[in-house]
């Protein structure tokens, strides 16, 4: 279960979709841009912070259930996934909400739990590919 507020002093302490690693990002106001910040072990990784209300628009008009995706910024995103979402030119911000050149992938493991802890998304696995809907 996640914990945390989302600060830099009490970030929201989440785990991977798949249960399987433990990672904490809080929000970082001061850039302008604000951030997203994602700890996970000494890696550090950014994304604009309105991803959380983008990604949400998204799923909202979606509808339905959208795969999570997940690859590395050196590999391509698979269509009709969050990651690729996050990732296209089509997109609110018209690109990448990821930050730091060569760790702007993973897009779709660590910023769709957040919504899960704020209540406005679910996520579920099937055939062990994570999926998520709005709420």
């Amino acid at each position: 279960m996640a914990s945390g507020t989302g600060t830099p002093d009490d970030p929201w302490v989440l785990a991977t979709p798949s249960g399987g690693s433990e990672y904490t990002m809080h929000l970082d106001p001061e850039p302008d841009p604000p951030l997203l910040v994602c700890q996970v072990g000494k890696t550090r990784l950014t994304y604009l912070a309105r991803a959380l209300d983008d990604l949400h628009a998204f799923l909202v008009e979606r509808g339905d259930w959208v795969f999570l995706g997940a690859s590395d910024e050196q590999r391509p995103a698979v269509e009709g996934t969050v990651e690729a979402w996050a990732r296209a030119a089509t997109n609110p911000v018209g690109g990448w909400y990821g930050q730091k050149k060569g760790l702007r992938g993973r897009f779709g493991v660590y910023v769709p739990p957040v919504l899960v802890h704020q209540g406005r998304a679910e996520i579920e696995i099937e055939n062990r590919k994570a999926r998520i809907r709005a709420l």
